[in-house]
Formats: C-alpha cells, structure tokens, sequence
C-alpha cells in the first residue's frame, strides 16, 4: 500500500503556448493504507459541508469511494493537439496505486526513446534512453522529471476522484445555468501544500448527473479572466468512469482557427487487477 504522500503541483511546458500542459495543480497520490475519505468523513477544516457534499456525489457518480480505493491500478497514454494536429509526443503510464511504483515510457524532443520507472513514495528508481541506462545526475533528472509527467498527466485525468484528498480545500461557488443545464461551482484551494499554493479552480458539477463537465483556473502568477476546459469521453472501465478530452473553450471562442488553440486527451485506458511481470523492473 502507498503511504499518506500529498503531491501539490502545477505541470511544467513551453511557456511560448497556452498553459494547457503547463497548467494544473492538485492533491495526488492515492492514500492507500490511510483511512478512506467518504460520505461519513468529517468536514475538513476551511471547506464548507455544502462543497464537500458535491464532491461526495461526484465520487460516488463516478463508480464510488470504495470501487476507487479497491483499484490496483491504470494505465493510460496522455498528449495534447494543436488545431487538431498532436502537440509533441504523447506519454504511455502505468501506475500501481497500491505499490506507489510508475512508469511512464515516450520519445524526446531528439526522437529518442526513454523509459523511466520510479517509485512516488521514497523517489527511487531507474531510466533508460536508447536501452541505455542512465546513472548519476542524469538519473536524477529523470526521476523529477518522471514525477513531474506523472502529477501533471494524472491531474488532468483523476482530479474528480481526488476532491477530498487531504489538503485540499472546497467551498460552494454557487451556481450557474449553462445551454439549460444547472451547474454547482465548487472553488479548490490547497492548505498550505505544494509548490504553487497561489493557484486556484472552480470545477463545474452539473446538478442532474453529478459529473465535472468543467473546469476553470488561474494559476499563481497570472491573472484572470480564467482558462476554461471541458471534461468529456468519459469512458467506463471496471465500474469506474474516467474523462478521455478537455478542450479550450474560452480560447476557441476568441480564435477558433489559430494552432495555439490546445485540447488534451487521455486515450488507451486500462484499469489494472495486476501488471505484467517487468512493468517496473526494466524497460
């Protein structure tokens, strides 16, 4: 089981396009072995009962707490288009919610191929480019980046099941009426976590179905108007219901035509009973 580590974050790219991939924070870390987060937990302190009853329904619409926390695992490619054409390369992950281990596999900017596994409790592991394995401070900088792929990628595709993770606090934003359907505003903040506590996100939960259908942000640093990105694709897989694209809306509406215009995707879903032997053991 993983230990009780809270991972606050913002993802890291090209500041020269919109901070689509370079954009999102969030409490991460499944805290296996720590008691689960569901309907009877208490209020935690700085969120309002009203927002965390919205986040309940959420999780529950999804597949529920305890399907959540019974899941060993996922699997899933993450990249990102540009005026409908792929934005680099995209990443292929596995991860071992039980175990903490990652592995996260692509081609760089040179066109080389690399494969990192790392352990996101206690930080260790390995890497390999070409089939070389690196040492040294090569090593070290893939770990961080490893770690760093994988707090942005699985952000974009897991927040909904990671509302009432500790740290993070939830407070009613009130509502909105969008093409008939009625939203419930929940505003995300982050207690005094992470490497950029300054960012903040309102996620939309439509009051019938109970699920995120958007999100806005303003990260620390910037100023508003927010970004907004739908959630939508959503996909089953083993009773649980994962997003498969978030698209710029705001940025659509201003220039519907200019490449800059960025969706993310989250495609290949696999939710996972056990992984294949050497999935974090070599390349």
């Amino acid at each position: 089981m993983s230990s009780c580590l809270i991972h606050r974050h913002r993802a890291h790219g090209a500041r020269s396009q919109p901070r689509v991939v370079a954009l999102i924070a969030g409490v991460l870390l499944a805290a296996a072995g720590c008691a689960p987060q569901n309907r009877s937990a208490p209020v935690p302190a700085g969120s309002d009962a009203r927002a965390v009853e919205i986040a309940d329904r959420v999780i529950e619409a999804l597949g529920g707490r305890h399907q959540w926390d019974q899941l060993r695992g996922l699997r899933w490619r993450f990249g990102a288009e540009a005026g409908n054409e792929p934005r680099g390369n995209p990443r292929r992950h596995a991860w071992d919610k039980w175990s903490g281990w990652h592995r996260v596999e692509g081609t760089n900017r040179a066109g080389q191929s690399y494969v990192i596994i790392n352990n996101l409790n206690d930080g260790k592991g390995m890497a390999w480019v070409q089939g070389t394995p690196l040492q040294g401070d090569s090593l070290t900088h893939m770990l961080a980046r490893a770690k760093s792929t994988w707090i942005n990628d699985s952000y974009w595709f897991l927040m909904p099941y990671k509302l009432r993770d500790p740290g993070v606090t939830l407070k009613y934003a009130g509502d909105t009426t969008v093409a008939g359907s009625t939203y419930d505003r929940v505003a995300l903040s982050f207690d005094h976590v992470g490497e950029t506590p300054g960012d903040h996100y309102w996620v939309y939960v439509n009051r019938q179905t109970h699920r995120v259908e958007d999100w806005e942000m303003v990260l620390e640093g910037d100023q508003p108007p927010p970004r907004h990105y739908t959630w939508e694709g959503w996909e089953q897989h083993a009773s649980l219901w994962f997003p498969t694209a978030h698209r710029d809306t705001m940025f659509a509406q201003i220039a519907p035509t200019d490449t800059n215009h960025v969706n993310v995707f989250t495609r290949d879903i696999e939710t996972m009973t056990a992984f294949p032997p050497g999935t974090f053991e070599k390349p």
